[in-house]
């Protein structure tokens, strides 16, 4: 767990009105809107310059620059589909809700609270899984590996109904 200057544990936790709340994202440089910006300044630039080789006579250079810009586009629409993936966590009194984001699609799950078990990230996948009865989640897939004991750890914290900052 990282320490802050203050002494306060870091944690991925946040204590609120309807219970404990975690939100596990990616980390993302760009949003979506400064994505497209970008694509397109740099699809400007090299078809600009690839049209000032094109009008001293070198043909080809047009032909691989809308090429690449074609490259570039598919890879920035994939960044930008999944900038927004995501994981929400929220834990009240009565159940356990998990609703993750990718590429744009949102799926939902609840969990009994009284039922639910936390298992560390040990299994296959190195994902938390939430089990209650029959019904399991794997959580943490946008939280770094070493993160995920970390969580796992304040779930079962604030499943035991402990107060808001963990010891280390």
């Amino acid at each position: 767990m990282d320490t802050l200057p203050s002494g306060v544990v870091y944690q991925l936790a946040q204590p609120g009105p309807d219970g404990w709340r975690w939100l596990l994202k990616r980390n993302c440089a760009l949003t979506p809107r400064q994505c497209l910006w970008a694509f397109f300044l740099a699809c400007a630039g090299a078809l600009s310059v690839a049209g000032a080789f094109w009008a001293m006579g070198a043909r080809l250079v047009l032909p691989f620059a809308v090429l690449e810009s074609s490259a570039v586009a598919l890879a920035f629409f994939w960044y930008a589909r999944h900038a927004t993936d995501r994981e929400t966590l929220v834990l009240d009194e009565q159940r356990l809700v998990v609703e993750w984001e990718q590429a744009g699609t949102v799926q939902r799950s609840e969990l009994a609270r009284h039922w639910l078990r936390v298992e560390d990230a040990g299994s296959a996948s190195g994902l938390v899984e939430l089990r209650a009865g029959a019904a399991r989640v794997r959580v943490g897939r946008y939280v770094q590996p070493a993160h995920r004991r970390q969580l796992a750890r304040e779930l079962r914290w604030a499943l035991a109904g402990c107060p808001p900052v963990p010891p280390a």
